[in-house]
């Protein structure tokens, strides 16, 4: 199964908060898939709000402004 991608980048560039977009990306997941943020930092609170949520995460520095960041549901 693919995964779930959502890139917030162009909600930072608009000066918007894409914390709401983010959790209606998780809460449409299919059992089992991940979900693939791509951000420009990397985003230390989410990780609590996730792991809450059964998310274990692996963040890559892509460039200085381009982080992935992949949430997989824990076993």
């Amino acid at each position: 199964m693919e995964p779930r991608v959502l890139d917030v980048r162009p909600y930072h560039e608009r000066g918007e908060e894409p914390y709401q977009a983010i959790m209606d990306a998780v809460d449409s997941l299919e059992p089992g898939q991940t979900f693939l943020l791509i951000n420009t930092f990397e985003p230390t609170p989410l990780y609590r709000v996730m792991d809450r949520k059964g998310f274990g995460h692996e963040c890559t520095r892509v460039t200085d402004g381009e982080f992935h960041i992949r949430f997989a549901p824990k076993s």
